[in-house]
């Protein structure tokens, strides 16, 4: 029997669903386009529902595709994912509701904030800790606006019910599980751009 490998390519204006034989070629896919939303000049957002009914959707219609080879589900044996890396999402873990839409990397609105810690934090020296320059870029300023300036995402971290993550972590928390024990994880290439892993420990910094 073949077997098959799936990928999610969820990117900054579309999503993919692919799957490839067991050497490498692809065998069929599918591509879904989504909103992107401007709030202000330099703003720029998703809605994480739309992230994730994109990835359900390309994933049925490929596998879709596939039994149409006369191909069975059952010969898709694993399935990665490859993501636009530094978007920044917080939902709320007893709900699962997104408390703010993603904050895509490309995003400048904490310009100012992120002066505001360069001056505050001149002593650290937070790009040995982490291997990434104190900028806009990256999530960890994403999620200080989002509790600064969000005040259901506030709440949410005062009674221990946010859950943070870059794109990847809320795909597959959704798609194993949700708010019925889905995996709130990462790996160290996600975890990597958001300055919160220490790259000598690979853990999180504290």
């Amino acid at each position: 029997m073949p077997t098959y490998i799936g990928a999610i390519d969820q990117g900054t204006t579309s999503t993919r669903f692919l799957i490839f034989d067991d050497m490498g070629n692809l065998v069929t896919s599918h591509q879904l386009e989504f909103d992107q939303i401007y709030p202000r000049p330099g703003w720029i957002e998703h809605d994480p529902y739309d992230l994730l009914d994109s990835v359900i959707r390309c994933a049925d219609e490929a596998v879709r595709k596939l039994g149409m080879m006369g191909h069975d589900l059952n010969d898709l044996k694993a399935v990665g994912i490859c993501n636009q890396r530094e978007t920044t999402l917080v939902w709320d873990r007893k709900t699962g509701e997104p408390l703010y839409n993603a904050i895509v990397w490309g995003d400048t609105r904490t310009d100012n904030l992120v002066k505001e810690l360069a001056e505050k934090q001149h002593s650290l020296n937070i790009q040995e800790i982490c291997g990434l320059p104190l900028h806009n870029y990256f999530s960890a300023v994403k999620l200080r606006w989002l509790i600064d300036r969000v005040p259901k995402v506030a709440h949410a971290v005062e009674k221990e019910r946010a859950l943070f993550g870059t794109v990847d972590t809320w795909l597959i928390w959704n798609l194993t599980g949700g708010i019925q024990g889905g995996k709130h994880i990462t790996d160290v290439t996600n975890a990597s751009r958001t300055m919160f892993m220490n790259l000598k420990s690979r853990e999180w910094d504290q």
